[in-house]
């Protein structure tokens, strides 16, 4: 995953979690992640990262209406010119597949789904994974580094509960670089404060990673993020 400072200094998380423990974490230093190939990430968000020199990592599905409903999600070319722009496309499964004991069958051929999309349209294999739905269970962890995923990102469950949308920080000295938690899942209700509450949650060698769905997301209305506020979280990061 990217990781974007408040000086909009990017670094890349290429090597093991080890080597990166090692290294020191300058407090205030986020990732910013946006799940479920919402239009508005191309629409929206793109421009706004764009404007102050953000990473990012876009988390792909081709879920939920993805195939037909072009109006709410992205298109295979937006994807690749994200691709273009410079941010990281990760996997979030073909068809937002929740992951549990019950569907870890299942999990190798929804990831190379998209893997295979991925490279169809010029975009390297992914390397970052989120899981759908937040939903995780340990038996993910061998098929997911058989296939080559060196970071994956959970909610703030069990730390919190869902409906808050709070977490804890990442602390690449402790956590499993397949269970990265979030620090915030941004939900309609959030504030300002809200945001600064996640944000200031990096320091002290932990990385605050934020969660986002679309901006705006009108199929998924309990997990949107308004446009305006969006950009008033965008300017805090700058400052």
């Amino acid at each position: 995953m990217v990781l974007a400072g408040a000086a909009a200094c990017l670094l890349w998380l290429a090597g093991p979690a080890t080597t990166l423990a090692a290294e020191p974490i300058p407090d205030r230093l986020v990732v910013l992640t946006f799940d479920d190939a919402v239009a508005s990430h191309y629409t929206v968000v793109r421009p706004v990262l764009k404007q102050y020199g953000f990473g990012a990592t876009f988390f792909i599905t081709e879920g939920f209406s993805f195939l037909t409903n072009k109006k709410d999600y992205l298109t295979w070319q937006q994807i690749a010119e994200l691709h273009r722009d410079g941010f990281e496309i990760g996997n979030h499964t073909r068809d937002h597949l929740g992951v549990s004991s019950a569907t870890l069958p299942r999990l190798k051929e929804q990831v190379e789904a998209i893997n295979a999309r991925c490279r169809e349209f010029g975009i390297p294999t992914p390397t970052s994974f989120a899981y759908p739905g937040n939903a995780i269970t340990p038996g993910a962890l061998p098929i997911l580094n058989e296939l080559g995923i060196t970071f994956a990102r959970r909610g703030g469950a069990p730390e919190y509960p869902y409906e808050a949308g709070r977490g804890v920080a990442y602390e690449p000295s402790k956590d499993h670089p397949l269970l990265v938690p979030s620090a915030g899942d941004a939900r309609p209700h959030w504030t300002l404060e809200d945001f600064k509450r996640a944000v200031g949650l990096a320091r002290n060698g932990r990385i605050a990673v934020l969660q986002f769905h679309g901006v705006p997301d009108h199929e998924h209305p309990w997990v949107h993020t308004p446009p305006e506020q969006f950009k008033v979280y965008m300017a805090y990061l700058r400052d």
